[in-house]
């Protein structure tokens, strides 16, 4: 007779957490699964593909706690599972913007001597 970590019988059980953040709130799921679930088996147990059809995991990141992560890795118990939205701006290309900003405002401050 198959046994388990747990003695019972029943394959041990994962519980993990699902987030994903909308510009205005976000949606945390708590999952449980079988031992030897994906994270994208994580993804599909959630519902939330259908919920935001937008979700495009092909353009979508996806990640354990920060760190990205393939759909395929296996999760621990007690892991959270993120999808990340499509950045709106590159950080970079932001931060030279108001660097440049900045340095007109600095030059036309002096200028009514």
């Amino acid at each position: 007779m198959p046994t388990s970590s747990t003695g019972h019988g029943m394959p041990e059980m994962l519980t993990i957490e699902l987030i994903y953040a909308l510009p205005t709130k976000q949606q945390l799921l708590t999952l449980r699964l079988p031992q030897g679930s994906t994270v994208q088996q994580a993804i599909d147990a959630s519902g939330l593909l259908q919920k935001y059809p937008e979700i495009d995991l092909k353009t979508n990141r996806i990640g354990v706690f920060g760190k990205l992560s393939k759909p395929d890795a296996l999760l621990h118990d007690r892991d959270r599972v993120e999808i990340y939205r499509p950045l709106i701006a590159d950080p970079k290309e932001v931060r030279k913007q108001r660097a440049a900003a900045g340095k007109v405002m600095k030059k036309g401050a002096g200028d009514g001597e």
